[in-house]
């Protein structure tokens, strides 16, 4: 489905990390709040993670919703919104979910040294003007922390790619490397799409020993903030949605999933015979 741009669509992305002692009655008041929008929206104990889209005026009024003291107690006061613009509808409905996680990633358990909770706040977070800079230097160990497919169709200049096709392959990378760049004193910068996935390993790196830094807000903030974003990053950004993939400017590149997903790579065929049903469906 496409939209004309008389009647523009607005997508927005967000996610915290907070405390939840009832995610099913907060799932319950988002699906409220959100039922003029399509998207998806994962809660869990440990926070809110979501996607959404639809008319501008209806997300704007959305998120400022999420901002008020009685949704979820005010856990997400505060939270920073990453938009972009729509030419093609991005989701079919709404879907509230309540799950384990917000973000699984499937990082080591260890009982007897619990990792503390994700920090979106901490000092390792780099603003993109920060990280640019940071980019410049040559004893950084720049980390995408992404699957293979998304790596493939984009990333920043001088990445390094953990192969990842299941949640398991980047703590198998990290862990293997981990010993090198710890005896190089190598700090690791490491970036995904929005911010969450670094949010929710960097205290699993630094108990390897490792010194972490994360770009604040993902790759969608570094394209928001930068207009000339395009000079550190090559090729598209892959998006979670119908849209399929963005340019440095946040605009649909027009790349299909056929033209993202390998199917000679399982859990990349999967993902594309997802992406058909959907479109068929217009789920």
């Amino acid at each position: 489905m496409t939209r004309t741009p008389s009647t523009p669509l607005l997508h927005s992305a967000f996610y915290r990390f907070a405390p939840l002692p009832d995610p099913q009655a907060a799932a319950e008041q988002l699906r409220a709040l959100a039922q003029a929008l399509q998207g998806s929206i994962v809660v869990a104990a440990e926070g809110v993670n979501g996607t959404v889209a639809g008319a501008p005026e209806a997300v704007l009024a959305f998120e400022a919703a999420l901002q008020r003291a009685d949704v979820l107690a005010g856990a997400l006061r505060g939270m920073p919104f990453k938009h972009s613009a729509c030419t093609t509808a991005p989701f079919g409905r709404l879907k509230v979910s309540v799950k384990p996680e917000i973000v699984a990633l499937g990082l080591p358990p260890d009982p007897a040294a619990p990792l503390p909770p994700p920090d979106e706040h901490d000092a390792s977070h780099l603003s993109p003007e920060a990280w640019r800079a940071l980019l410049a230097r040559d004893d950084v160990v720049l980390l995408d922390n992404r699957n293979h497919f998304e790596f493939r169709l984009g990333h920043f200049h001088g990445a390094v790619d953990p192969q990842v096709h299941n949640f398991r392959d980047f703590t198998a990378y990290v862990q293997a490397e981990a010993p090198a760049w710890r005896a190089a004193g190598r700090p690791v910068a490491m970036y995904c799409t929005g911010g969450i996935r670094c949010d929710k390993t960097a205290p699993w790196l630094r108990s390897l020993g490792l010194d972490v830094w994360q770009l604040d807000g993902g790759v969608l903030n570094y394209f928001q903030q930068l207009p000339d974003a395009g000079r550190d990053w090559q090729g598209e950004c892959f998006v979670f949605d119908k849209r399929v993939a963005l340019d440095t400017t946040l605009r649909e590149t027009g790349t299909s999933a056929a033209q993202v997903f390998d199917p000679a790579h399982p859990d990349e065929a999967w993902r594309l015979q997802r992406a058909r049903r959907l479109d068929e469906s217009g789920g």
